[in-house]
Parts: structure tokens; C-alpha cells; sequence
């Protein structure tokens, strides 16, 4: 029977298990670190929080909800919707909790897994699946352990927080600021935004699911369908305005500079919430309570460079020093660090992170050259700047789903070809080279300015070109014989630890 280890119990992991199941394989284990499923979306709590992809479409193709109470939900009912789903599905009852990896290693036939409290779990396949938006990014800035008040980042809010009547400074205007700073204004005393880069931002079409609406979902389950097609005609839009499409880009920054206008009347602010980069350079965002927060008077934006926390405040490069109580991290994840902080070493004792030293890289996102048997979900080149990444999941699992059947098969272990990966990796990234990715600093490169985050192309062809996997691709493994000695210890040590 294969065995088959997956990292992480968030949208990604349940999606390759799930289709696992579906293709009767049994001896699956997830190892999750936390004490619950739900990945980005169970440890992101801040107030606000909530997708910027239209439910319909952020969704299982295979588990549409009737239940959604709004286009945009929040990130309870997410991941209430996840977790009903890995239940649903025969998931959660595969799941490890409190099982973090700290090591895998090829040994010649199979993965060893190592956790950080020494367990040893040995598995035939790998399936790393702790995406790319799963540890948080926190600037180093001179003082900041000299800090007297609060500090902590958007993905380690804590619930009891005071908020009332404090000054508050939040660092960074990407996804999570803006939906959270419109939500403490008011309640906090002040509210201090720095921004390095302003976002482009369009109006949130956002808008509840009344009873009426959720009622036909349940009966006419065909509609939920046509209004997932409809949010994929609109990804489709976004994705053209994005890869400057000469008719939709225009509009597109037309329709943000309106919103600006509209929303802004200050001059002076408008000109800081304008921004520099090209359109698409770093992720659009949506929102409809952003700019009028920002345009409050008990609310500041500063654009000055920090150059030091101080025990009360945060110092700018204009020598001023803005006083806070409580200091918010805005500031996103490390994208680019993919699989870390696991050390991971595949044949012949190279070392995943030697392998990707300049940029992280896989053969269609999936699998890497000297690492057979691995696989991994929302891998290198796989996140999408426009439409729902949860698209690009299921293609993944079922590609891997084929993997797993072929070395279940009794077929040697499956390593990418290297020629095939380095082909597939130039044309990558001779795509990418012509991109509006490449035109800015965002989260989506490395600092050598390689984009090792997001796809290319639209989704529908990533869907095309993993739809069946080509035994061509890979090469043969050997895979070394044991000595009669040594097989009933090997055999009681490959067996898949479950707790």
C-alpha cells in the first residue's frame, strides 16, 4: 500500500486528500502543526478579515455552498466552510494535530520525516502543502525590542488586543491593512498608517445573500454554478486589465483613479494614495472602506521611510516621531521562502535549499529534479493575480492524484527529468521577464528580482497543461536493495506512523 504524507491541513492539503480519497487511496496522513484545520484562514483572526475573491469562485468546484451570506465572506465562515468540507470529504479524521515537521529526507525508496519533537514518520510520496502565504514577514527596524507598548503582526492578532482609546501605528498598506485599519478607526484613539508604495484599489462589489438567494442555491444547485461561471467571467477582465490589455487596462485605471477622486477630496492626500507603480505590478485590491478611513481626521498617513521604532513611537526620516501605544505589522508573509523553515534533502543528500538558491523553481509547480516522489501544492509559479488559487489547487491534486497511482502501480519512484525542468523553468520565466510583475518590488520576487510566486498565464491553461501527466516527464529512479538482514527492521520502520 503507498503511503502518502501531506504538510499542512489548509485549503491546499485538504484538496489533494480529498481527491486521494476519491481515487481510493487510504494510507494518507496529514500533519498539521496547529490544533485545527484551516491554514491562512484560521490563523488570520484580525478584524476585517475576509476573501478578496468572490465566494462563488473561492470555493471546491466538487462542495459549492449554498450557505455564503455575502459575495465577500469573512474568514469565519471560510473557514467553517473548509472544515465542513474536511469532514464532509473524510479528511479531518487523516489529520495529525500539533505535528510539526522540522526534516524529510529521501533515503533511497522512501520519505523519513522527522518533527520537531523527534518522531520518525515514514511515507512512500511527499506532499508538502503549507502554501506560499503561511509565515509571516516582520521588517527588522532598529528598536523595536525597545518598545514599550503592544506589537504584533495581522497573522498573530490577538483577540483580546485593546484597541480603545489607544494610538495605534500600522505598518504596511497591503490586503490585511486595508481591511483591517477601516475597522478600528473610531475606536482607536488614532490611527497611523505608513506607507512605503501606495496599492491600486478598485470599489469592492460586495453585497449580502439574503435568505431568498440562499433558499434557490439549496433547491437549484445549477445556479450556484452559473454565478460561479458569471465570478470567472469577471477574473477573466481583471486578468486582461492586469496583462495590459490596450482596451481593459485604461478602464480598469480609470474606474480606480474615479474611486480615488470620489472617495478623496483632499488634494494632498489623493496625491499620496496615487500610485507610482503600473497596474497589476503588486495585487489590485478591493475595498470600499480604505480610502474614506484614510480620509478621516483622526487618521494620518505618512509616507517618510522609518528608520527607527523608538520605546513610544516610530521615528521617520524627516525626524519626526509619531507616538503610538500599540504597533501593527501589515507587512505580509515571505511568499518566497517556499517550504521553510523544513530542511528537506532529496537523493543524494542535495538540499532543497541549495537546489533553489537562486529562486525557488518546479516542474509545473509541482515537482523538482533530485526529489522523487515529491510533490507540492501551490508550489513555485502557482499563485494566480487574478482569479481563485483554489482552481489551481484542484489541478494540482489531480495531477498528483495520477502520480500517486502510477508508484502505486509498482512503477520506481517519479523524478522530474531535469532537462524538462530547466525547459519548463526558461519558458517560465522568459514569460514572467515581460510581465507587469517584474516592473516593481512586491511579494511576488526574490530580492534578485526573480518571480518565483505567481503564474504566467491564465489559469484555464495551467488547468491544460497538468491535466494529464506525461511518464515521459520523468526519469527512472534505482532504487537500492536492501540486505535479507536488514528487511524485517526496514519493513517495521516504513510503516506510516499515525500517533
Amino acid at each position: 500500500m503507498t503511503r502518502v504524507a501531506i504538510i499542512g491541513a489548509g485549503f491546499g492539503g485538504v484538496a489533494v486528500a480529498a481527491e486521494l480519497l476519491r481515487q481510493g487511496f487510504r494510507d494518507i496522513v496529514l500533519l498539521e502543526k496547529a490544533d485545527r484545520i484551516g491554514g491562512v484562514w484560521r490563523d488570520n483572526t484580525y478584524p476585517g478579515c475576509a476573501c478578496d475573491v468572490p465566494a462563488p469562485l473561492y470555493s471546491f468546484s466538487f462542495a459549492l455552498n449554498p450557505d455564503w451570506s455575502r459575495r465577500y465572506p469573512p474568514h469565519q465562515e471560510i473557514l467553517t466552510y473548509l472544515e465542513r468540507c474536511a469532514r464532509e470529504l473524510g479528511v479531518t479524521d487523516l489529520v495529525r494535530f500539533g505535528v510539526e515537521v522540522a526534516d524529510a529526507g529521501w533515503t533511497g525508496d522512501h520519505w523519513q520525516i522527522t518533527t520537531t519533537a523527534g518522531e520518525l514518520i515514514s511515507a512512500d510520496v511527499l506532499i508538502p502543502a503549507m502554501g506560499q502565504l503561511s509565515r509571516p514577514s516582520i521588517p527588522v527596524l532598529p528598536g523595536a525590542e525597545t518598545f514599550r507598548g503592544r506589537q504584533l503582526h495581522t497573522a498573530h492578532w490577538d483577540p483580546h488586543l485593546a484597541i480603545d482609546g489607544r494610538r495605534v501605528a500600522v505598518i504596511g498598506t497591503g490586503a490585511s491593512a486595508i481591511q483591517l485599519v477601516p475597522e478600528i478607526v473610531g475606536t482607536a484613539a488614532r490611527v497611523t498608517v505608513f506607507q512605503r508604495t501606495a496599492p491600486w484599489t478598485l470599489p469592492k462589489p460586495d453585497r449580502r445573500y439574503g435568505p431568498v438567494r440562499r433558499a434557490a442555491y439549496r433547491r437549484i444547485p445549477g445556479l450556484m454554478r452559473l454565478s460561479r461561471a458569471a465570478t470567472w467571467g469577471l477574473t477573466l477582465v481583471q486578468g486582461a486589465a492586469v496583462a495590459g490589455n490596450r482596451v481593459v487596462n485604461p478602464l480598469v485605471r480609470g474606474y480606480s483613479r474615479a474611486q480615488r477622486r470620489w472617495q478623496v477630496r483632499d488634494p494632498e492626500l489623493r496625491s499620496k494614495v496615487t500610485p507610482d507603480d503600473p497596474l497589476g505590478c503588486k495585487r489590485v485590491l478591493f475595498t470600499n472602506a480604505w480610502l474614506p478611513a484614510l480620509a478621516r481626521p483622526d487618521v494620518d498617513l505618512v509616507i517618510e521611510k522609518i528608520i527607527a521604532v523608538t520605546p513610544d513611537g516610530i521615528r521617520t526620516a524627516d525626524g519626526v516621531e509619531h507616538p503610538c501605544d500599540v504597533l501593527i505589522y501589515g507587512t505580509g508573509f515571505a511568499a518566497t521562502e517556499f517550504l521553510a523553515p523544513i530542511r528537506v534533502t532529496g537523493r543524494d543528500g542535495v538540499r532543497l535549499t541549495d537546489e533553489w538558491r537562486d529562486g525557488a523553481h518546479a516542474y509545473l509547480g509541482m515537482t523538482v529534479p533530485g526529489f522523487p516522489n515529491l510533490f507540492l501544492i501551490y508550489g513555485p509559479n502557482t499563485n494566480t493575480g487574478n482569479t481563485s488559487v483554489i482552481y489551481f489547487h484542484e489541478s494540482q491534486a489531480r495531477y498528483i492524484a495520477q502520480a500517486v497511482r502510477r508508484i502505486a502501480a509498482g512503477e520506481s519512484p517519479l523524478e522530474v527529468r531535469e532537462e524538462r525542468a530547466t525547459a519548463y523553468d526558461q519558458e517560465i520565466q522568459g514569460r514572467l521577464a515581460g510581465s507587469v510583475w517584474t516592473a516593481c518590488r512586491s511579494w511576488y520576487r526574490t530580492a534578485s528580482g526573480r518571480v518565483v510566486t505567481n503564474w504566467p498565464g491564465k489559469a484555464a491553461e495551467y488547468r491544460r497543461r497538468t491535466a494529464r501527466l506525461d511518464p515521459a516527464d520523468f526519469r527512472p529512479v534505482v532504487i537500492p536493495q536492501p540486505s535479507p538482514a536488514l528487511h524485517d527492521s526496514a519493513d517495521a520502520h516504513h510503516r506510516l506512523q499515525r500517533g
